[in-house]
């Protein structure tokens, strides 16, 4: 399925290089590995390839899925009646949002960075909070940018964008609440 130089996505860690295909002895037995180079970071693994896919390790996605993403950035997160992110309170979400990081889909990353920008709009982030939204804005970066091979700018630009329009509108709101 994959071969050397593709480029695809290492969950948790984002976009890297096949670099080559890497033939070691472990405990008596010849195994292949796929030694995988990160761009973005000063990083290399080696994953066996049996264990490739299970891993998590897959292509880029593509042109649709990257569409499907950015509109996902633009919804409104689940909220409970209280107004809060669901499930409420940090140490919930947050292992939720590990798990689903883990998975290495597009898609559920860019759901946690649209939950995290939503609350930054409205209360000052944790550490842990503003830690794993930089981590996520990564992700989500590395792997459009590395799809539309585009400049980082400009995928910076589309991915706030969003949330660029919802500080406006907050404003507005508030302008109008306050009577002012």
């Amino acid at each position: 399925m994959f071969k050397v130089n593709d480029k695809v996505i290492y969950p948790g860690h984002g976009v890297a290089i096949i670099q080559e295909v890497v033939e070691k002895n472990v405990a008596g037995v010849a195994t292949i590995f796929f030694k995988l180079t990160f761009p973005y970071k000063d990083m290399t693994v080696l994953v066996p390839s049996k264990r490739l896919e299970s891993t998590g390790v897959r292509p880029l996605s593509n042109e649709s899925l990257i569409k499907e993403v950015l509109l996902e950035l633009c919804k409104i997160p689940r909220l409970g009646s209280n107004g809060e992110l669901v499930p409420s309170g940090w140490s919930r979400r947050h292992r939720e949002y590990q798990l689903k990081i883990q998975t290495g889909r597009l898609i559920d990353v860019a759901s946690i960075y649209r939950d995290l920008m939503y609350t930054s709009h409205r209360k000052d982030l944790s550490f842990g909070e503003k830690s794993l939204m930089q981590t996520t804005e990564d992700l989500l970066v590395q792997e459009i940018l590395t799809a539309r091979n585009s400049k980082l700018e400009k995928i910076l630009e589309l991915v706030r964008a969003p949330f660029q329009i919802a500080v406006v509108e907050d404003k507005a709101v508030q302008q109008q609440t306050s009577g002012a």
